[in-house]
């Protein structure tokens, strides 16, 4: 789908988003692998932003997400968002939607109207660890919490 929408987003200069998944809709949940999430997903995104450039995306034009909850586990998802420096290093700016997950609600215990609270935090933890752009519901309970963790960051 993405190859016939590079071409596209090239000649109508628009942002292009690769975004990683394991499977399909129906199956990517059921028991996800990786020998090393971060680096097959790494990998796929460079692989995608690469060919973005070759269909002639700009590359200021192209963005990266890990795709969280998408054919991974708690674990998974979890790797990667310690590891968003090594996605960040990918030279694109970083893409993470994980608010309200249910990876949220598996570790917490919480409903999906339960974790505005933890998605905030997250989001916190997330901007300070290299992503550029989050999705988010509460933006108001989000934008508070990346403001505070930038200011802890830039404190002397």
């Amino acid at each position: 789908v993405s190859a016939t929408l590079w071409p596209e987003a090239a000649e109508l200069g628009v942002g292009w988003v690769a975004m990683h998944r394991q499977g399909t809709p129906a199956t990517m949940q059921i028991a996800p692998t990786y020998d090393d999430v971060v680096a097959e997903v790494a990998g796929f995104l460079a692989a995608q932003a690469q060919a973005a450039l070759a269909a002639g995306v700009a590359p200021e034009a192209i963005v990266v997400d890990p795709g969280i909850g998408f054919g991974k586990t708690v674990e998974h998802n979890l790797e990667l968002i310690r590891n968003l420096p090594a996605l960040a290093r990918l030279g694109y700016p970083v893409l993470l939607g994980a608010s309200r997950k249910a990876f949220i609600g598996k570790i917490l215990g919480l409903d999906v109207t339960e974790r505005d609270f933890p998605t905030a935090v997250l989001a916190g933890l997330c901007v300070h660890g290299g992503a550029d752009l989050i999705r988010v519901h509460n933006v108001t309970l989000t934008r508070q919490a990346v403001q505070l963790a930038a200011a802890v960051e830039a404190a002397p």
